[in-house]
């Protein structure tokens, strides 16, 4: 019965090759096959399924990257509001004070109003962007677009 077992990497301290052989056998990861999932290419395609299996389709290929500079403006025209008006209020997106309807584009998830469609209410409309031609709207109908 073997009581201490002593480690390999310690039995081959002291040995130049810790029993690789020649000094030219365990050199580089050409000996492997290269680093890491390399070998995945031209003769080799079957190895790209199991790369997609294990990482996933980001993995393979250019990513590129997106500037945090840049603010993302997402719109919404005049009809979709006077179109979806009532559903808005259920969901306590649009509060109507006496005969206005106030609006914050943010709640909704939009931060530009675009002056698409026709205009029969009152609006109070809270947002950061807006277009000439919707703002002219809603003031000729009696309200106002603040910008906030």
């Amino acid at each position: 019965m073997v009581v201490n077992k002593r480690k390999k990497v310690v039995k081959y301290r002291g040995s130049k090759t810790h029993g690789g052989g020649s000094m030219k056998k365990r050199r580089g990861a050409g000996n492997r096959g290269g680093r890491g999932l390399a070998g995945s290419g031209k003769r080799a395609g079957h190895k790209v399924q199991q790369i997609l299996k294990r990482f996933g389709k980001g993995y393979l290929g250019k990513k590129g990257f997106t500037s945090k500079s840049r603010s993302i403006i997402k719109g919404i025209n005049l009809k979709n509001i006077e179109v979806n008006l009532n559903k808005y209020m259920e969901q306590g997106f649009i509060k109507k004070e006496k005969d206005i309807y106030s609006i914050e584009l943010d709640k909704l998830g939009y931060n530009k109003l675009l002056g698409s469609g026709q205009v029969n209410k009152k609006f109070k409309i809270t947002t950061k962007y807006f277009s000439k031609k919707a703002k002219e709207k809603v003031e000729k109908m009696g309200g106002e677009v603040v910008a906030g």
